[in-house]
């Protein structure tokens, strides 16, 4: 179990016929409990999708009470009959959530006095595709997926996959309370937050605006800190649902420190499942002026395609790095700065240090250290390598 570990959640994830593999593509996330609080956190890019427009106004009404996602389309640039479509699935969901109800106990009153305000939607796949097939898929098999909810069920993760290879998932066991989460995400990986969805549950007893604080604070140092390949999606969306049900209220900083571990988890699944990769890069900037200044330097290194072609190769070319860092703002001397490939310091105060030859890329994982000596501050940026087998898959795409 993931997203129904803890106390007061049921999920679900069926096949609708959205993804031309035949795979589960439509999945479900109801919040069953006493003291129902949310939050979400959404992409940073101006274009957003119709999911994104309608869930926005959802996360202002109050406590959401569910979410449904679909793979296998973004309907994202649908126009306003893609955004009627998102709204006629949340109804859906909403009226037969109503419909099979049979006391407080299996759907909470709220959601039948304010029905589809209650309920986020969510899809990701490929954008321009949302016509009225798409539509029928969804909303007439809301009911069959209603149906299929289970507080044991293990099906909704593969749901939420679209060019991933895996699932992925993360779970935290507080004193009394726990953290369920699930994630996609394996292309379009760059800060705010990532071309992800993902849901959080915890059965924790805390408000909106606890969940709100915890979960900002966590995607900032996770989600927020990947940059596979510096495209930024349309579609983002991650959701944190608590249903009270444990009856326990944590400290809110060990509860925030708890969400922050599970984001960070599921962060670097995304890294390690990234499109067509050879190699998992953590870019760690040490000895920055400030957070920004790391964050700033990290990022000037992973969005550099000469960089991640050269890891690719399995070449060492500490002169990339250099080359990119000197593009920034970040306060540093560029004469005074070491670099290390795994382990071995290949630059010393802005000149060669020990040989190329004493570093080994081949394995998967690859850290990359960066010693600015500008200050105290630190930060790690987590990328991949440029490859060819992301060059192919995204190239046919669409095809």
């Amino acid at each position: 179990m993931t997203v129904t570990t803890p106390e007061g959640f049921r999920s679900a994830g069926i096949t609708v016929g959205l993804k031309s593999t035949g795979k589960p593509d439509l999945a479900l996330v109801v919040n069953d409990g006493p003291a129902p609080a949310s939050a979400v956190v959404f992409t940073s890019n101006r274009a957003q999708a119709n999911p994104i427009l309608w869930s926005r106004k959802v996360a202002q009404n109050g406590a959401a009470r569910a979410v449904i996602l679909n793979s296998g389309g973004a309907n994202c640039f649908t126009g306003d009959f893609g955004y009627e479509t998102t709204r006629l699935t949340a109804e859906a969901v909403a009226r037969e959530l109503a419909a099979q109800a049979t006391g407080a106990e299996r759907t909470p009153a709220d959601m039948l006095e304010e029905g589809a305000e209650r309920v986020l939607v969510c899809s990701t796949g490929l954008i321009g595709t949302g016509d009225q097939a798409f539509r029928d898929k969804i909303v007439t098999n809301v009911p069959g997926l209603v149906g299929a909810l289970a507080a044991d069920d293990t099906t909704a993760p593969a749901a939420i996959l679209t060019t991933d290879s895996v699932e992925k998932t993360a779970i935290h066991e507080g004193d009394g309370w726990t953290i369920g989460a699930m994630a996609k995400g394996a292309g379009m990986l760059a800060p705010g937050l990532a071309t992800m969805l993902v849901v959080i549950t915890t059965d924790a007893q805390l408000d909106s605006d606890e969940l709100d604080a915890a979960l900002r604070r966590a995607t900032a140092v996770s989600f927020d800190r990947l940059d596979s390949d510096g495209c930024m999606s349309t579609n983002d969306q991650v959701t944190l649902l608590a249903s009270g049900a444990s009856g326990v209220t944590p400290d809110v900083n060990e509860f925030a420190t708890a969400l922050a571990g599970v984001c960070d988890s599921l962060a670097a699944q995304l890294q390690e499942d990234a499109e067509g990769a050879s190699h998992d890069i953590d870019i760690e900037v040490r000895g920055a002026a400030s957070v920004e200044d790391a964050l700033e330097v990290g990022r000037s290194v992973a969005r550099n395609n000469l960089f991640k072609a050269a890891i690719f190769g399995n070449d060492p070319n500490w002169g990339r790095v250099l080359a990119a860092i000197g593009t920034t703002e970040a306060a540093f001397d560029p004469y005074a700065v070491d670099v290390s490939f795994n382990g071995v310091r290949l630059c010393h105060a802005g000149a060669p240090d020990r040989p190329v030859e004493e570093c080994d890329l081949t394995p998967r994982k690859t850290h990359v250290e960066i010693e600015l000596f500008a200050g105290a501050f630190a930060a790690t940026v987590r990328t991949n390598d440029l490859t060819h087998d992301y060059v192919h898959e995204n190239s046919a795409y669409s095809s």
